[in-house]
């Protein structure tokens, strides 16, 4: 039996990339826009491209917002992408002050739009960007990066980055003119990615056969 796993979509999504991808793992992927069928589901995905606001906005709008909150709380397998991946936290400073799901402590601010330096850059970050295990952290063994290391670059588009408010939940960094971007979270079996693993070639591919080879009665190996 393939492993199973449900795709929000709540209109602000990569799905198709998404969902390829997954398919390219094996994957069985149902795409949902029910609260009934994210309660249901084995394995959740939250993809997201676009505004902090605007996609909690949408989730509200689709009554997603409760069921997203009580699937994370079961222990099952979350993943959160992009802006799927920022919504995660407690909120958001992106146009104005917003409210997230609150599932991991901590606020997504602004990019500076200078580097470490001082030196103007560009923000957007866009392109491929190597991940970095945190110093001091437990590195990525057991973990969906687990298998990656220094020569491993994955894919960004992003203006704004999450910042834990506990370290711990820090899975992997990018450094984007000397600044600390958060590229990979976890808190137990939430997990979040910063980068689109979907469009991160092998490695990427290697993240989403990890996060399917987890559940609540397989941990992953």
């Amino acid at each position: 039996m393939p492993d199973k796993v449900t795709v929000v979509d709540y209109g602000r999504g990569n799905l198709f990339s998404v969902t390829k991808a997954f398919e390219h793992c094996g994957a069985e992927v149902e795409v949902t826009q029910s609260a009934e069928r994210v309660m249901a589901a084995e394995r959740l995905v939250l993809p997201g491209v676009g505004a902090f606001g605007d996609a909690m906005e949408a989730l509200r709008g689709r009554g997603l917002i409760e069921s997203i909150r009580e699937y994370a709380e079961s222990g099952r397998p979350f993943l959160g992408i992009c802006v799927g991946m920022q919504v995660m936290f407690d909120g958001s400073e992106e146009f104005g002050d917003h409210r997230g799901l609150g599932l991991i402590p901590g606020k997504v601010v602004a990019i500076p739009d200078t580097d470490s330096d001082g030196r103007p850059h560009k923000v957007p970050h866009v392109g491929w960007t190597r991940l970095d295990a945190p110093d001091g952290g437990p590195g990525w063994d057991g973990t969906i990066l687990a298998g990656l290391g220094a020569d491993d670059w994955v894919y960004f588009v992003h203006s704004f980055t999450a910042v834990p408010a506990d370290d711990r939940h820090r899975l992997a960094d990018s450094d984007y003119g000397g600044h600390r971007i958060s590229a990979a979270v976890r808190l137990e079996s939430l997990w979040g990615c910063q980068f689109h693993p979907e469009k991160s070639g092998p490695a990427g591919i290697a993240v989403l056969s990890r996060f399917l080879a987890q559940s609540p009665e397989r941990p992953i190996p």
